[in-house]
């Protein structure tokens, strides 16, 4: 089983929304990463992994929540989760980077006051 994502660009305020669908099990981690490498070059500001139709994640995809985090800091942004599975729990290293928790998009948008549904273009790529 792997996963379905979709990256929108809110270009006012440069937040991506990176939306994931699925399992994030050990067969959908190179997908979700090569999904934060598609949104790293698209973008300057902080990317909101949409984790609200994500049905649940493995070990392993909560390690690549962790790599992908690293790797948006390496290109001097940051990463936030949106809605994460109910019976998910993200344990990160203490010397691994921040990662912001909302309990859902709209949350998360509002933090960066964007209003939902505007100025935004995207891509897709279902599995």
């Amino acid at each position: 089983m792997t996963i379905e994502w979709r990256y929108t660009f809110e270009e006012d305020l440069d937040v991506g929304v990176l939306s994931v669908a699925g399992y994030l099990g050990p067969d959908a981690v190179h997908r979700f990463l090569g999904a934060v490498d598609w949104s790293v070059v698209r973008g300057a500001g902080p990317v909101v992994v949409d984790l609200a139709e994500l049905r649940a994640w493995s070990a392993e995809g909560r390690q690549a929540i962790a790599e992908a985090a690293r790797c948006l800091g390496a290109h001097g942004r940051s990463l936030e989760l949106a809605a994460i599975p109910s019976r998910g729990v993200l344990l990160l290293d203490d010397d691994g980077p921040h990662i912001s928790v909302h309990p859902d998009l709209s949350t998360a948008l509002a933090a960066h006051a964007v209003c939902p549904g505007d100025g935004r273009r995207g891509q897709r790529a279902d599995g």
